[in-house]
């Protein structure tokens, strides 16, 4: 038997850095056992998924030299490899589970859906969703379908008994079934859901190892449910330790700058990353911390993955980086290496216009422009606090900034100039006066500097993003209950209440 593993990515956003983690492993233990790497894309989200993320995807694992044997891009005998290409397959499965009264066709309104959540969360039920359309005889779905009525499909989970299969690295995993809600299975517009198109497209590209993330182990009893539905044999199921942040909490987007192309444009090696990411799951057996990727594969051992989460130590990343900078590179490849990142023509022909006037002397030039070379601009918490503004207000401030950044794709300057004065108007605070010194501070260091929102641009959004989030750090952060007040208050643009 051919091993086969896969990565299955979704295009809705950069690429996160765990994609490289899992994608590593996937590799790793593919080639190990001279067996085939597969990349898929799941674009099913119709809302959130778009070219360029996809695009992406294909750049960051280029960056670190992670490459497929089958993928959209490539091909293979078992394509396509995007999901949106695979609806008629989907459609065909699905009617088998319909047939077979494993699965259901599920009437629930937006309206009641919302209720039952209510419903749930007051009385302490894990699932929302109440099963009140899993029983509807043929004849009230043919009528509920003549009118016209929207459904989506649900598994029809079991009732009573339990859900057993075995992780190669945890072990034995046993779920009650009234642990497994009726899933989603097809959405209303009949697209599927991931927790279905993964399982149909794992068995019909051959996977043989789902490797993955800890988070997925609370989903793997539907998967495994779908696999016995079919009758299919079901995969090895490996699940690496997650990636924490130094909170201990999963690495969140919301907190720690998470794109693989922060990592890039921070000047860090790709080598020297994927090394770093592979001491999160792995341990050699010679107790080694510095070694070639070759190195992993020829020796790996499924029993040195690590059982527990991993922190996302970023000083020992910088250490590693460091002793790959050193033992890797002679002094002229480092120069060349450094002209690459940013001291070259294209990245200063796009600083000179900032400082052109302001300079006095070229040295000038170094203190006008420091911060856009280096990584660890450290803002004093008062240049943080405009006068007149509380702490948690300027921290929202910056959230909110971070949210709007976060929902468009347009990065210019002028398009974080709007979102900034947008910000002031819900607030109703000055702009000049408070959003552009907290700007300032985060993204330089300092209270004035050259244009700001130009600054932003060239700094690149994750970069940016980074010291947005520092300074929410340094200003200690929100709580959950306070983010979700202020999430509520901003969705309905009514946030002056928070300011103080």
């Amino acid at each position: 038997m051919e091993v086969r593993t896969r990565i299955a990515p979704s295009p809705t956003g950069d690429p996160h850095v765990g994609t490289i983690y899992c994608a590593l492993f996937n590799l790793v233990f593919a080639k190990h056992n001279k067996g085939k790497f597969i990349l898929r894309i799941e674009d099913t989200d119709r809302k959130r998924s778009q070219s360029i993320y996809e695009k992406n995807i294909y750049n960051a694992l280029n960056w670190v030299d992670i490459k497929w044997d089958e993928g959209p891009d490539i091909g293979g005998p078992y394509g396509p490899y995007r999901q949106s290409e695979r609806l008629d397959i989907y459609q065909k499965y699905i009617k088998i589970l319909l047939k077979e009264k494993k699965a259901y066709k599920c009437f629930a309104t937006i309206e009641e859906l919302k209720e039952m959540r209510e419903f749930a969360s007051k009385s302490g039920n894990k699932s929302g969703y109440d099963r009140r359309y899993r029983n509807l005889c043929d004849e009230e779905i043919r009528q509920r379908e003549e009118k016209g009525e929207s459904f989506v499909i649900r598994l029809k989970a079991p009732l009573t008994g339990e859900c057993s299969f075995k992780d190669e690295i945890k072990g034995e995993i046993i779920t009650p079934f009234s642990d497994i809600d009726d899933q989603v299975l097809m959405k209303s517009d009949g697209y599927p859901t991931y927790h279905f198109a993964a399982v149909v497209d794992d068995y019909l590209m051959k996977i043989t190892h789902v490797i993955r993330g800890d988070e997925w182990i609370s989903s793997t009893p539907k998967h495994v449910l779908l696999y016995d539905y079919f009758g299919w044999k079901r995969p090895v199921y490996m699940h690496m330790p997650l990636l924490l942040g130094a909170d201990g909490r999963k690495l969140s987007k919301r907190r720690n700058p998470t794109s693989t192309f922060y990592y890039k444009d921070s000047g860090y090696l790709p080598s020297a990353l994927l090394n770093f990411l592979s001491l999160m799951g792995y341990s050699m057996s010679d107790g080694r911390e510095i070694y070639s990727i070759n190195d992993l594969i020829s020796s790996f051992d499924i029993k040195r993955i690590g059982t527990s989460g991993a922190f996302f130590d970023i000083k020992k990343l910088d250490w590693l980086n460091q002793k790959y900078l050193i033992d890797t590179l002679n002094e002229k490849q480092l120069l060349q290496e450094i002209k690459k990142w940013k001291i070259n023509d294209e990245y200063l022909n796009k600083i000179m216009p900032l400082v052109h006037t302001r300079i006095k002397t070229f040295g000038d030039f170094f203190d006008l422009s420091n911060f856009f070379f280096v990584n660890n601009i450290i803002p004093a918490i008062e240049m943080l606090k405009p006068e007149n503004i509380s702490q948690d207000t300027s921290a929202y401030i910056l959230q909110c900034i971070l949210w709007q950044l976060d929902e468009k794709e347009d990065f210019s300057a002028s398009s974080i100039e709007k979102i900034s004065h947008e910000t002031a108007k819900i607030f109703d605070i000055n702009h000049k006066k408070i959003i552009m010194p907290i700007l300032f501070a985060c993204i330089m260091g300092k209270t004035q500097g050259p244009p700001l929102f130009v600054s932003f641009e060239i700094l690149g959004k994750e970069i940016a993003r980074a010291r947005l989030l520092k300074g929410l750090e340094i200003l200690g952060g929100i709580s959950n209950k306070k983010m979700a007040k202020l999430k509520k208050s901003w969705e309905k643009k009514a946030v002056k209440e928070l300011v103080s």
